[in-house]
């Protein structure tokens, strides 16, 4: 049986809101090992004039502790 464990990340992106989400999981990765899924929650931009200029992502990771 493995046990699973979640984290929440705020990411963000001036591309996408993929490249946000991407962008979280390298982030995590950096000191997790295990990395199972990713889960966007909520996508959020932030905007000037009349363009988004940075793509938000509230993203939930999930990765193994034990197996």
């Amino acid at each position: 049986m493995a046990v699973l464990k979640v984290i929440e990340l705020l990411a963000s992106s001036e591309k996408s809101w993929e490249d946000a989400a991407q962008n979280a999981v390298k982030m995590a990765s950096k000191t997790i090992n295990g990395i199972r899924s990713v889960y966007v929650q909520d996508m959020s931009a932030v905007v000037k004039g009349d363009r988004i200029v940075e793509f938000r992502v509230n993203a939930k990771i999930s990765f193994e502790v034990l197996s």
